[in-house]
């Protein structure tokens, strides 16, 4: 039984009342799989404003399995020294991971958060040498838009992303890039120009669906 587990900030964690993209991706992976699987992970809440905690559950719709390994404000800096212990305590054979935008935003720049992720990598492997992996490129937000700086800084890093997973990837643990969604519109698809509603959701759900259906054959085609 393959055990997945989401990995992300706070597109990933989301917040009180949505849904996330955690729950689409279950849902694809509840149609299209067809073998037995977990979705894992030592949280299991949203982010709630209102207190500036993550601390809520209330889901938009609570019957899933809500285990994940995010939070709002965390990236690639901060995963890095928990991804070995979530690992290897939830024995996750499949990481699928969303992060960099809050690590260029206030933390590293493109060549340090690249760094990290091969910190990230390196401790996920010597927690399970055979672990999966699942990279999304960072989606620009409405800053990019704004700032030319931050976003010469969000392509700098998804090259050195893809150049990483070039570097990294292996038989045995295999380390795939997602396409981003190519049809993603911030003014579409989120809510305030960085997080995700329900059709953002469903297009950062697609982006790893079709990643792991087209470089493992796993599950099907994106049908949410």
């Amino acid at each position: 039984m393959l055990r997945f587990m989401p990995v992300g900030d706070s597109q990933t964690i989301g917040s009180a009342g949505e849904h996330t993209w955690r729950y689409r991706m279950w849902q694809h992976l509840r149609t299209s799989y067809g073998r037995p699987f977990a979705v894992v992970g030592p949280r299991e809440t949203l982010y709630d404003k209102a207190t500036d905690a993550p601390t809520s559950y209330e889901y938009a719709d609570p019957d899933f399995p809500r285990s994940h390994l995010a939070g709002w404000g965390e990236g690639w800096l901060h995963m890095a020294p928990l991804i070995g212990e979530a690992v290897r305590t939830c024995r996750a054979d499949v990481l699928l991971v969303a992060l960099g935008l809050i690590d260029l935003g206030f933390y590293t720049n493109a060549e340090q958060t690249a760094e990290n992720v091969r910190a990230f990598v390196a401790e996920a492997r010597a927690a399970n040498p055979r672990v999966r992996m699942v990279a999304l490129p960072v989606i620009p937000n409405s800053r990019a838009l704004e700032d030319p700086d931050f976003a010469a800084e969000v392509t700098a890093f998804n090259e050195l992303l893809a150049k990483a997973v070039a570097d990294l990837d292996e038989p045995r643990s295999p380390f795939l890039l997602a396409s981003p969604p190519p049809s993603y519109d911030i003014n579409l698809d989120t809510y305030d120009g960085t997080h995700p509603n329900a059709s953002g959701e469903h297009k950062i759900a697609e982006a790893f669906a079709e990643a792991m259906h087209q470089g493992w054959g796993l599950g099907g085609e994106y049908d949410g």
